[in-house]
């Protein structure tokens, strides 16, 4: 009886109460919206920046470079130095940012489920302080930055993240046996001592430190369809992994021990739902550097608007966080163009204030 009970109460994916019902109606729109807010927002990135190109000329030249569209689409009236700034610097760059604060957005409402805490985010274990150091050792080697493509910095910052996070794993299960709070314990201390031996090599380094800092403030200028290519089987791996928890995250909110009577190895789950989300992280910093925020405030704005159901809030995280990253690039790149302001720098004058906020208003408590 108590089984059947729970199973109930499992079946609308968590409270629906008043105020539940509104969102749950707001939300049957909210996919269809964010993606049309999202293609805006890319078009505005395509086209504005230290040289503006009309919004129609962008559209032709993108729509004739597409196979089979090519001949119905006549952009051969089109400057020839419009084509390249479009299709080989924006493009790519707003497609990087897309997918980027699509994963780290995604990412946080990952961890957040786990933890049970709006304060976790993708970075929670160690995975920004990790790839920082895997990029500061070769960024100071003789192997050079290799900035493009399958270069070694984001191969070792992406190895760097996944060796740290296995190790806060290791940790936490022979000093507490993986418990909640042994794995944020150790993933604060290792994290902290990482960065303390990045910070040391950032000191000796001297000139050569450079593109260390571009790393840690985030950075999108380099980006190319190699590295999305090369970062594309983890993320969708990573995101089909944890989108099919969405059910079990749902039911974790609750109780885990209502979550262990409705059959589901909660241990398991948990550690799966983390090595997704941590490989997706992980990537994504290799891409583009350290870009703190997006994981931690998007799905908060998310839960505001369209309630807390996993199986909505995940993929609603995901297309938000992409407009948000697009944007906050956009703003970078132009605001004192030609000169950039680090992509990073944007989400943290952007997001903190906004995480000030709900602080001060004890929001978290109800979200």
């Amino acid at each position: 009886m108590a089984e059947l009970r729970a199973r109930d109460q499992l079946r609308p994916a968590l409270p629906a109460p008043a105020s539940s019902v509104r969102r749950q109606f707001m939300a049957l729109g909210a996919v269809p919206l964010s993606l049309g807010v999202l293609a805006i927002v890319c078009l505005l990135a395509l086209t504005q920046g230290a040289a503006p190109i009309p919004v129609l000329s962008a559209v032709r030249i993108i729509l004739a470079s597409v196979p089979g569209l090519d001949s119905l689409v006549d952009a051969s009236t089109e400057p020839e130095a419009w084509r390249r700034i479009v299709l080989d610097v924006r493009l790519p760059r707003v497609a990087a940012a897309a997918v980027i604060g699509a994963t780290l957005s995604f990412t946080g409402a990952g961890y957040q489920g786990v933890f049970r805490n709006p304060l976790a985010n993708e970075y929670l274990l160690g995975v920004a302080s990790g790839a920082a150091l895997g990029a500061a050792l070769v960024i100071i080697s003789p192997l050079g930055t290799g900035g493009y493509g399958f270069g070694p910095v984001p191969l070792a910052a992406f190895a760097g993240g996944g060796l740290t996070v296995t190790a806060v794993y290791v940790l936490s299960k022979s000093a507490g046996g993986g418990s909640a709070t042994t794995l944020i314990l150790a993933g604060v201390a290792l994290s902290s001592l990482l960065s303390a031996i990045t910070s040391f090599i950032m000191i000796g380094a001297g000139q050569r430190a450079q593109p260390i800092f571009a790393f840690l403030f985030g950075t999108l200028n380099i980006s190319s369809w190699e590295r999305l290519a090369w970062g594309a089987p983890y993320l969708v791996v990573g995101g089909a992994i944890v989108l099919a928890h969405g059910r079990v995250l749902n039911v974790l909110q609750l109780d885990e021990e209502q979550a262990r009577q409705l059959g589901i190895n909660v241990s398991r789950a948990k550690f799966t739902v983390l090595a997704a989300s941590s490989l997706m992280a992980a990537t994504a910093v290799a891409i583009a550097g350290v870009i703190g925020f997006v994981g931690l405030v998007v799905p908060h704005v998310v839960r505001l608007l369209w309630g807390s159901d996993y199986r909505r809030l995940l993929p609603l995280s995901a297309i938000v966080g992409a407009v948000f990253l697009v944007a906050t690039d956009l703003v970078g790149r132009t605001i004192f163009a030609p000169q950039e302001v680090p992509v990073g720098i944007v989400t943290a004058i952007a997001g903190g204030p906004f995480f000030l906020y709900l602080l001060r208003n004890r929001r978290m408590a109800h979200i």
